[in-house]
């Protein structure tokens, strides 16, 4: 595909249709719920403190950002706040899928290696490590609440929704766009007639995929308007609280964007700028596994179809940040975009997100960090980022100590070009049964109990395609003593 990174942002506009934010969807977040643990001794803040936008974009590749090196997808909205931001070339979760990543997230807390794992009530992901922020774990929300700050959140992440899973501690208000996904928002049996033939359903997973699409298909009956589609919904509904929050500052505003998770059902607009000539059924959800079902054509497709979608993200999130400038906010705010994790599209014989393929298509993550006063702006840094560093960073930024020490470490000294407190020779995580592990010379990705290990020198293999542990075994087992064994604080959990 052509590069397309030389197109303005007006040219980019005019591409993908001119439809934008009315100013009449601008105005009070009254429909917003209230919610929120602790707001009782809520002290005052200081005039002139600085606010904090943290934006979260599910199953984003790094290398699918035109500021990491991506020549074919349209993200013109991304690359202009890396050009303002400090960015990060090697940042990672500390624990996946979703609900791991976001817990990290929350809390500046590791997640992996998923002690004390139990599946959650009324739960249908049975994924290690996936339940509910503990009651003992204090979030962000709350320390920057206790604090003074105004707190919001407005998300479509459908597994924050379940009861007591405390994703919403802390916020004064809070706004869940219902939907998404396997989201029990309408009767599965409101799927349109016919629609589900549509798409290619097949795979490892094939019985599941079909039932998420018929009850996706369900939800999203009767859109019509680009504003109709999540990412939209969920930056307007994040502007709607900006207009309150210029009232209510300093403020803490988490907008948590699910797309572009899959399903990928872009407006046509979109998946025209990448693939004009397919004719098949649409390939919208992976159904995790093998790739060997999907034909190179339906590959390539469903390549196209997530590529469309990340730029109505993009475009959305362009949307949203123009409403922060006009409103005078961005002089005034830290902002961070993240990712919890990628998607992988046929790289390593796998489609979707299998806990065994912990390459990079699903564990390299952008994070753009932009200070207020410039500070970093254009440069990047290899120090080894994660998710478990957002929290203890942004406190860092603020001046606010955490009320317990946190895993993570504050990257803020990054900003003027020194190194944080914790030096990081490797970094770990967790995905369900398996674990992974890099430093400067190797990746390593092993079962719990230190079986079925690959092993990849990234000096001569970045796109880790040879492994080399039938030849290196003393690497292997250096890495899994030192590395994960050691971080994890003894053997992982079995269950």
């Amino acid at each position: 595909m052509s590069d397309r990174r030389n197109l303005s942002r007006r040219e980019f506009i005019r591409m993908v249709g001119a439809s934008g934010p009315g100013l009449a969807l601008f105005g009070a977040c009254g429909s917003a719920e209230r919610g929120g643990r602790g707001s009782a001794g809520r002290e005052p803040a200081e005039e002139d403190e600085m606010n904090v936008i943290l934006i979260i974009v599910d199953s984003l590749r790094k290398d699918h950002v035109g500021a990491y090196g991506n020549r074919w997808i349209l993200t013109p909205n991304m690359d202009a706040l890396a050009a303002d931001s400090l960015r990060f070339d090697r940042a990672y979760p500390e624990s996946l899928p979703s609900i791991p990543a976001r817990r990290a997230i929350h809390t500046g807390l590791r997640t992996w290696p998923f002690r004390d794992w139990h599946r959650a009530s009324r739960q249908d992901v049975n994924l290690y490590g996936w339940q509910p922020v503990p009651e003992d774990q204090t979030t962000l929300a709350e320390i920057l609440h206790a604090a003074g700050y105004s707190t919001m959140l407005v998300t479509d992440t459908l597994h924050q929704f379940r009861p007591g899973y405390n994703f919403h501690r802390g916020f004064d208000v809070f706004h869940f766009v219902r939907g998404q996904e396997r989201d029990l928002y309408r009767p599965a049996s409101l799927c349109p007639e016919g629609a589900l033939r549509k798409v290619l359903l097949g795979g490892p997973k094939r019985e599941h995929a079909t039932r998420i699409m018929r009850q996706y298909l369900a939800n999203t009956r009767g859109r019509r308007r680009e504003e109709d589609w999540f990412a939209p919904r969920v930056f307007l509904k994040a502007m709607e609280f900006l207009d309150s929050a210029r009232e209510a500052q300093p403020f803490f505003l988490l907008v948590d964007a699910y797309d572009p998770h899959e399903p990928w059902d872009p407006p046509a607009h979109y998946v025209r700028l990448y693939d004009e000539e397919y004719r098949g059924l649409e390939p919208q959800i992976a159904s995790s596994g093998d790739s060997g079902w999907l034909e190179e054509r339906q590959l390539k497709r469903m390549r196209a179809l997530y590529a469309a979608e990340v730029t109505m993200v993009d475009r959305w999130l362009g949307n949203f940040l123009d409403r922060t400038q006009e409103l005078g906010l961005l002089e005034e705010t830290l902002v961070i975009l993240l990712s919890d994790h990628g998607h992988a599209f046929g790289e390593h014989g796998i489609a979707g997100k299998v806990p065994s393929a912990l390459y990079p298509e699903l564990l390299d993550i952008p994070l753009l960090l932009r200070h207020p006063e410039g500070r970093g702006a254009g440069r990047s840094t290899g120090y080894p980022a994660s998710t478990h560093d957002v929290a203890p960073t942004i406190l860092g930024n603020v001046g606010l100590d955490p009320p317990s020490p946190m895993d993570g470490t504050d990257l803020t000294p990054l900003l003027e070009g020194d190194r944080p407190g914790q030096e990081r020779p490797h970094l770990t995580a967790g995905y369900h049964d398996h674990a992974w592990a890099r430093d400067g010379e190797y990746a390593l990705i092993v079962r719990r109990d230190g079986s079925e290990p690959r092993l990849f020198d990234l000096r001569e293999d970045p796109d880790q395609r040879r492994d080399v542990a039938p030849e290196r075994p003393e690497i292997v087992e250096r890495m899994f003593e030192e590395y994960i064994l050691s971080d994890a604080g003894g053997p992982l959990p079995a269950y």
